[in-house]
């Protein structure tokens, strides 16, 4: 068994399907409500949780949140795209390298992830993302490093239903066929179709902050009924009262498919 496949079977040790607190907001945003200290926003990181996925920058200041036994892995954004600055009316999803991937293993990632958005409006823009999407993915592979491609649609608050599962049922299949080990991407109202479409694991995402802690949970739940291997949560994960209660909740609905409101109970948690 090669390092790559070591890598994988040591995310999904705890179970078949995994959980990922994603911290690397600040990539785009700068500093967000839960993340304005990241020393605290890594002590808010349960040891229950398989991944945490941050940006090149903050993986040096975070090091105890991976230092201990059967530590969550770290998991390293490889490439900075225009699409998530919707605070400055971007939309066009320009993307550059942000780290190389030789550099973040360098400094302890264990797995990468690499963003591709497509439909931009534009073929040289399209052609320039899949240049970058497939340097980064070619060159994690020669590595032995997982990379985790993430599908993010542009204007996609604006889309309709329809409009964002045709976009994420074709582009995470282009994803795998240029080469990932597993996919991040938006809950369509046909998830299942993505799930079966896909070779690789796919991981529903949390996108935006859900109004419960219980409707969060709700979604893990609904992807994980309709075919992921596993959620990446962020905000709904971190920007909660008790974050260390909403993710073993969370762990509990993913990987033991406990019901939401059973969990909301077990882990007495209140919005």
């Amino acid at each position: 068994m090669n390092g790559k496949q070591l890598r994988i079977e040591k995310l999904f040790n705890k179970s078949e399907n995994a959980v990922i607190v994603a911290i690397d907001h600040g990539m785009f945003d700068g500093p967000i409500p839960g993340m304005i200290n990241m020393k605290e926003t890594g002590e808010k990181i349960d040891s229950s949780i398989d991944g945490v996925l941050l940006s090149p920058g903050m993986l040096k200041h975070l090091r105890p949140v991976f230092n201990y036994k059967g530590a969550p892995m770290p998991i390293v954004r490889l490439n900075w795209s225009s699409v998530y600055c919707f605070h400055w009316d971007y939309n066009n999803a320009y993307t550059t390298i942000a780290q190389m991937a030789d550099d973040a293993v360098a400094n302890g990632a264990e797995i990468v992830l690499v963003s591709l958005t497509l439909q931009t409006g534009s073929e040289k823009n399209d052609t320039d993302n899949v240049k970058i999407y497939s340097h980064l993915v070619n060159a994690a592979d020669k590595l032995g490093i997982p990379v985790i491609g993430e599908y993010f649609p542009t204007h996609s608050s604006e889309l309709t239903n329809e409009q964002m599962h045709e976009q994420v049922f074709t582009s995470c299949r282009i994803l795998s066929e240029l080469g990932c080990d597993m996919i991040k991407t938006f809950y369509t109202h046909k998830f299942k179709e993505v799930t079966e479409s896909c070779p690789v694991p796919v991981f529903g995402l949390g996108a935006e902050k859900k109004p419960t802690q219980l409707e969060a949970l709700q979604l893990a739940s609904d992807e994980i009924r309709d075919g992921a291997k596993g959620v990446v949560f962020g905000r709904n994960a971190i920007q909660v009262a008790n974050p260390i209660a909403f993710q073993r909740a969370l762990c509990d609905v993913v990987k033991n498919n406990l019901d939401p409101i059973k969990a909301i109970a077990k882990y007495n948690i209140k919005d």
